[in-house]
């Protein structure tokens, strides 16, 4: 009898031996990605990161100039940091409960079709079937390099159409941006002003739009600026939508430095819009270095 338990258990190992051994490089990955996850607290909820890039004019280094670090070379930055903490909030989650997403948008798309094809390769759907640390390694290796990438063809082409950004959250915010299910995050990459040919719209005191003209016109450049908005209306057209489970974080705010109330006009014409649309949490950044950032950015998606 204890023979046959002997031979019995010995069959038990090399069923496990050979079962260990089919597909080794899969199964080492797998491996290895729940021993990083061992002694690390479980996060459960899942990301659902948007980028939407403003791909005008504010990008062209010969316009606007900047000696301690180009405004396209900060936003690949931005992105990369947000980038960073999506790929180490998946490392710190638990295999099985996997279902995160991150993907880039531009409002309006860009003629060259080499920038949305690499768009098309800032999308990311990390689900248990397929999460692996090759597949880890390849979202921060693709978000390390292929924003500059697009930044870089832009201003090569030198065709900067605008921002749609209004249009954008009328039309697309809710069908491309957020999911039941998710913490949705989008994060907005501007210098605060909204301009596209295609949507001037203006209804009273109210905009589509507003640019450094737009802000001399309205007479918002005095220090009454904030009376002004108040009593006669001014802002951003309002969207009737409900938005309270998108969280929003707008970077690279680069007021005309001609206007010393210019920031403050920008930041309250979007704060204004923002709440309006019953976004569940927002923060209006400047374009400050990619070192002063990294950590607000991190502590935005970080922290619900």
């Amino acid at each position: 009898m204890k023979r046959l338990i002997n031979i019995f258990s010995a069959i038990l190992i090399l069923l496990f031996y050979f079962s260990c051994a089919t597909d080794p490089e899969k199964k080492d990955s797998k491996k290895e990605l729940l021993k990083n996850h061992s002694n690390k607290k479980a996060v459960s909820q899942n990301l659902n990161i948007s980028f939407l890039l403003d791909l005008s004019d504010r990008i062209n280094p010969e316009k606007y100039p900047n000696k301690s670090m180009e405004f396209y070379q900060r936003d690949a930055a931005y992105i990369k940091s947000a980038s960073d903490v999506f790929e180490e909030h998946l490392r710190s989650k638990k295999v099985l409960k996997m279902n995160d997403k991150i993907q880039m948008y531009f409002d309006p798309a860009p003629q060259n079709q080499n920038i949305n094809k690499i768009s098309n390769q800032l999308k990311f759907h990390v689900t248990k079937d397929n999460a692996s640390l090759s597949l880890l390694d390849k979202i921060k290796n693709t978000y390390s390099t292929k924003p500059l990438e697009i930044y870089k063809l832009a201003i090569k082409d030198d065709k900067y159409v605008g921002s749609d950004t209004w249009r954008f959250f009328k039309s697309k915010v809710k069908d491309y941006c957020i999911e039941e299910g998710y913490r949705n995050i989008l994060i907005i990459l501007t210098d605060g002003y909204i301009y596209h040919k295609n949507t001037i719209i203006k209804e009273s005191n109210l905009t589509s739009y507003i640019t450094p003209q737009d802000i001399r016109n309205f007479k918002l450049n005095k220090s009454n600026w904030e009376d002004k908005i108040e009593k006669e209306s001014f802002g951003f057209i309002p969207i009737k939508m409900n938005l309270e489970n998108l969280e929003v974080l707008v970077l690279g705010v680069n007021p005309d430095i001609k206007n010393a109330y210019e920031e403050d006009v920008i930041k309250k014409y979007w704060s204004d819009w923002l709440q309006n649309m019953k976004v569940k949490k927002f923060q209006i950044r400047n374009a400050g270095l990619p070192s002063d950032m990294d950590k607000l950015i991190k502590d935005f998606v970080l922290q619900e």
